[in-house]
């Protein structure tokens, strides 16, 4: 079951995309679906989207209104049986990302002991 929903979940992130490429204008926004995440029973989506630029409120609450719309055409475009209730979510995974960096530069430079010289015995 786990590979279908992967593949669900696949299938509706591509077709929301396209919608939202067709039909929709973003004024100095970039914005991108990364992920959907669909309940076992097919009845629910949680889908992220991820904003550049623009006020990131402002294009979720545009998407929750027009979450009939984008259902609609996902719903041509997919042969379900029926196609899951659409939830817009802010996905915060780049921003972790640039914090996990920042964090790995920050260990970088935390001194560390020197190397060992040969013929000297460490801890073991």
């Amino acid at each position: 079951m786990a590979k279908r929903l992967d593949r669900v979940n696949e299938l509706l992130r591509r077709e929301i995309s396209a919608v939202l490429q067709k039909d929709f204008e973003w004024k100095n926004s970039l914005v991108t679906i990364t992920a959907v995440d669909t309940t076992q029973d097919l009845k629910e989506a949680k889908v992220f989207v991820s904003i550049l630029g623009g006020s990131v409120p402002g294009i979720l609450d545009q998407l929750t209104r027009k979450r009939g719309f984008i259902q609609s055409k996902v719903a041509k475009r997919v042969t379900m049986r029926s196609t899951p209730v659409l939830n817009f979510r802010k996905d915060i995974s780049a921003v972790r990302g640039v914090e996990v960096v920042n964090l790995l530069d920050e260990v970088a430079k935390i001194p560390t002991a020197p190397p060992l010289k040969e013929g000297e015995e460490g801890f073991e």
